[in-house]
Formats: C-alpha cells, structure tokens, sequence
C-alpha cells in the first residue's frame, strides 16, 4: 500500500532567472546616487543658535542659501567674529553683497539663512544685512533653537 502513494519528484530543477539582476542593481545603484545629497559645507564658524518661543521649519532646504557668522573655531584669528558662506570664509563684508547676488541671480527663489552665534557683535551682523538689502535679497531667515520652557509651558 505504501508504494501506491509515493510522491513522484520532478527531474529537472527550476532555476530563478538572474540574468536582468546587474541591470536591476545598477539601476538602484544610479538612482540613490542621483537623489542623495551630501553635506557640502564644512562649518568653520561656532555658531551657538539663540533660542526662541515660535519657530518655523523651512520645507524646501534646496532654496536655502546659509551664512555663518560667530568665533571662528581653529586658525590664527581663532575666537575672532567671522562670516562663512557656503565653505568659503569671508574677508570683507562688501563681498557678502556680490556672492549673495549671484547666487539670486542663478536661483531666483533663494532664502538666506542668518545662522548667528548668540556671542557675536551686532554690528557685524547689520552689516551683513545691509550687504544683503543691498545684493536684493530679502528673503531672509534667522536660524535659532526651540526654548524647551516656553514650549512647554
């Protein structure tokens, strides 16, 4: 009776193709390559962002142009206030008004991100700002902290 009830096995085997899996991975491999963004700046500014009752968050960061200004981390004139734009230290305030009007002129809808540490002087921040009026850019942000006690309370 056994014998009548044996499970015939298949002779050949049934292989997955695989030869269209280079194309699927390279694909992949092409896709997330295109769509990553990496970090292009390299701080070179301490900023310590003051803090704030009501703050908003910018949704598309592409549009988003941000200058540092505060201590300077590491270099001869350490501790000295010094303005940042992208990874580029700057020399003299007027050529923030040039740097910045280019970048108006290639992206239309640009936002300028002031990120300030809360040490620096004033005068060089409405100095910048001025600089900034000046290239037409008056899109402008003030980048700072959520204060915890007045969120909570």
């Amino acid at each position: 009776m056994s014998s009548h009830f044996k499970k015939k096995s298949a002779k050949s085997k049934q292989d997955i193709p695989t030869a269209s899996l280079p194309d699927i991975i390279f694909m992949l491999l092409i896709f997330f390559m295109v769509t990553t963004v990496l970090r292009e700046t390299e701080v070179q500014v301490r900023t310590t962002l003051p803090r704030a009752e009501a703050i908003q968050k910018i949704e598309q960061k592409r549009l988003v142009s941000y200058v540092y200004i505060g201590p300077l981390k590491t270099g001869q004139n350490r501790g000295a206030t010094a303005i940042q734009i992208d990874d580029a230290l700057i020399d003299d305030v007027n050529n923030v008004r040039t740097i910045m009007y280019r970048k108006l002129v290639e992206q239309p809808k640009l936002i300028v991100s002031l990120r300030v540490d809360q040490t620096s002087e004033m005068g060089m921040v409405m100095d910048v700002q001025q600089e900034l009026r000046e290239a037409g850019t008056l899109r402008i942000n003030y980048s700072s902290r959520q204060d915890r006690s007045a969120a909570s309370s």
